[in-house]
């Protein structure tokens, strides 16, 4: 087991989980998706890391990826100002003594919104720690998919399946890839050490979605302009388990 990689990850995910904490104390409505975005580059600056998206190939014009209400993920950062109940999704990757670690969270702007929009995020949440408590040696990504899968549809949810959760170390998305639906004893077996990201999507209605003719190349939102909801950790497996590496202290 690489132990650079693994302490300078649990270091960055620190980072990145006490970051995205106070981010969702920092979000109230009347600010903009920009300004938003100006606070968590000033931020991980100030706490030692950098800002991942920082070094795409293809440029990002962000710090994190903002997806408000219809938009799924990789929303990139606009004028938009935020009203009292609007849908939210976070995602952010950071480097950190040369790893990166990734995590993501949606939210309603203000701490109110439609009880359906509630429950999705509810319901978003428990899939994903559905997924992770199937990391182990030995597991199969088809348990991480199925388990997770399995939530999102009792709860009524579309289930994203055009994008995926992935593994994770120098580079920000490395594969394999780690699917949100699945079949339990099929695909990658999980080993002591690896580092993955588990990443529920879901949608009140269609899960079927595109990128958004917005200029910037990279918002995806729903086809039928409904709500959709992203929530992610990086995970360590460990030699009897697993250790989630983006907790917030």
């Amino acid at each position: 087991m690489n132990t650079e990689k693994i302490q300078a990850m649990r270091e960055g995910g620190k980072i990145l989980g006490n970051l995205l904490r106070d981010l969702k104390e920092y979000v109230k409505p009347g600010m903009s998706e920009k300004e938003v975005d100006s606070w968590v580059r000033k931020e991980v600056e100030k706490r030692g890391a950098k800002v991942a998206y920082d070094e795409l190939e293809e440029h990002f014009p962000g710090a994190i990826c903002i997806s408000t209400n219809e938009q799924l993920v990789h929303g990139a950062p606009s004028d938009y100002v935020f009203e009292e109940g609007d849908k939210v999704s976070f995602d952010m990757v950071i480097r950190y003594k040369g790893y990166c670690t990734d995590a993501a969270f949606t939210m309603l702007v203000g701490g109110t919104g439609r009880p359906a929009v509630k429950k999705m995020i509810s319901v978003t949440e428990s899939a994903l720690w559905e997924g992770i408590e199937q990391v182990r040696p030995g597991a199969h990504l088809g348990d991480i998919g199925a388990a997770v899968e399995k939530v999102l549809k009792n709860g009524k949810l579309g289930v994203v399946e055009n994008y995926v959760g992935h593994f994770i170390g120098k580079e920000m998305h490395q594969e394999p890839d780690v699917p949100n639906y699945g079949k339990k004893g099929h695909g990658y077996v999980l080993k002591e050490g690896d580092t993955l990201c588990i990443e529920p999507m879901s949608s009140l209605g269609s899960p079927k979605n595109h990128v958004a003719k917005d200029g910037s190349g990279w918002t995806v939102v729903l086809n039928d302009g409904s709500v959709a909801c992203h929530c992610e950790h990086t995970i360590l497996v460990t030699e009897n388990g697993h250790e989630v590496l983006t907790l917030p202290d």
